[in-house]
């Protein structure tokens, strides 16, 4: 179970995203500006792959308000993911080929 004391601060996210992995889920949460402020997108994906290195079809993400509120809500979102999607992470790592590898 990710806890909210394993995302740094709110300082921290304001200025860059924070990344993360448990379980054969790999997460991002990220302020996005929208309007005149900031939403938190949090986005899951399978492992063995970064963020950038993942098909766009392959991460599922949300939105919350950019606050405190809003990470404890992402973490037990993401935690819904974690229990609800278990098949994805369970098989995460059989995206593993050569053609992958640099």
């Amino acid at each position: 179970m990710i806890l909210r004391e394993d995302i740094l601060s709110m300082e921290f996210l304001k200025k860059s995203e924070y990344t993360g992995s448990h379980q054969g889920m790999r997460y991002r949460l990220e302020g996005i500006a929208e309007g005149d402020g900031k939403v938190l997108k949090a986005t899951v994906w399978p492992e063995p792959f970064n963020f950038f290195r993942t098909p766009e079809e392959k991460k599922i993400s949300a939105t919350f308000l950019f606050s405190e509120e809003g990470v404890t809500e992402a973490v037990d979102w993401m935690n819904r993911r974690l229990v609800e999607d278990a098949a994805l992470w369970d098989r995460a790592w059989d995206a593993w080929d050569d053609d992958h590898m640099e």
